[in-house]
């Protein structure tokens, strides 16, 4: 799987804070407390690709009850950051939540034993980078947890920017023509990650709610734009080598509205709340 750096992941975080499906969150405090746990005890979740915590961060406190949390993640300094930033979080009712890291390989490693003993399964940003294949035996390992699943802040294909500019559709095909290539999972499923994962998880029984969490950028976003405007345009390229002249003349058009204050950029994004049946007793 390709690795994100620090620097990335603290670039998004607020975008993404603001993005989220406040919806889908509140359903899944209300699924969590329907299935209930024993008193005292904290329930586990799983957060898988955990970079430097930030989908934890925003979680934990808006959930009920002492928690658990395992972050898995294929990069142990982004785990050591993630210890040091999810340390002394309290959940919505104020209960410790405490805090485990286990550097993993999820491409290769058994979604089943990572999944063991989770009430809940969350990731973010992660579904549009992993392979169908994958991803099902996601929700067959929720499935045998008889785990929730919240994930969130997948691309979807979707991207607007004003003012607009020539280049723009051309642009866009070739980012997500780039975005199904192979990023350690297998071809990616890219903008088609949600409707397959809903697919999935509703083969498995669960009852699925998708809704948007797209990126609204503004001014206020400046580096993200920026960073944006660049990756956008080194996929472009790297997809489709023979158009170098055309995407890096978009990008510098893109990067002058940037730089005058005037871009606006929204960024297509959906969360999935996938919730299995109660279990009988």
């Amino acid at each position: 799987m390709s690795g994100f750096s620090a620097a990335w992941l603290a670039l998004r975080e607020p975008a993404d804070a603001r993005a989220r499906a406040a919806d889908l969150e509140v359903a899944l405090a209300s699924a969590l407390a329907a299935r209930g746990q024993t008193p005292g005890a904290p329930w586990i979740a799983v957060d898988l690709a955990s970079g430097t915590g930030a989908n934890v961060r925003h979680l934990a406190p808006r959930l009920p009850g002492p928690q658990r949390w395992r972050l898995l993640d294929a990069d142990p300094s982004l785990l050591e950051r993630a210890r040091e930033r999810c340390a002394g979080l309290r959940s919505l009712d104020g209960a410790p939540v405490a805090v485990e890291t286990r550097t993993l390989d999820l491409a290769r490693a058994s979604l089943e034993e990572a999944c063991d003993g989770a009430s809940l399964v969350t990731a973010s940003a992660l579904l549009d980078l992993v392979s169908e294949r994958w991803l099902r035996d996601l929700a067959a390992a929720c499935a045998r947890a008889g785990a929730v699943a919240l994930l969130a802040l997948d691309y979807d294909g979707r991207r607007e920017c004003v003012p607009g500019e020539a280049g723009d559709g051309p642009a866009l095909a070739a980012f997500n023509l780039h975005q199904r290539r192979d990023k350690g999972f297998g071809p990616a499923l890219g903008p088609r990650a949600t409707e397959v994962a809903a697919s999935a998880f509703a083969a498995r029984g669960f009852q699925v709610q998708v809704a948007p969490s797209d990126w609204q950028l503004g001014a206020e976003a400046a580096g993200l734009q920026a960073a944006l405007l660049r990756g956008w345009a080194e996929a472009a390229i790297a997809a489709q080598p023979d158009d170098r002249a055309a995407h890096e003349a978009w990008l510098g058009r893109r990067e002058a509205h940037a730089a005058a204050g005037a871009s606006r950029l929204r960024v297509g994004h959906q969360d999935l709340l996938a919730v299995p049946p109660l279990q009988p007793g």
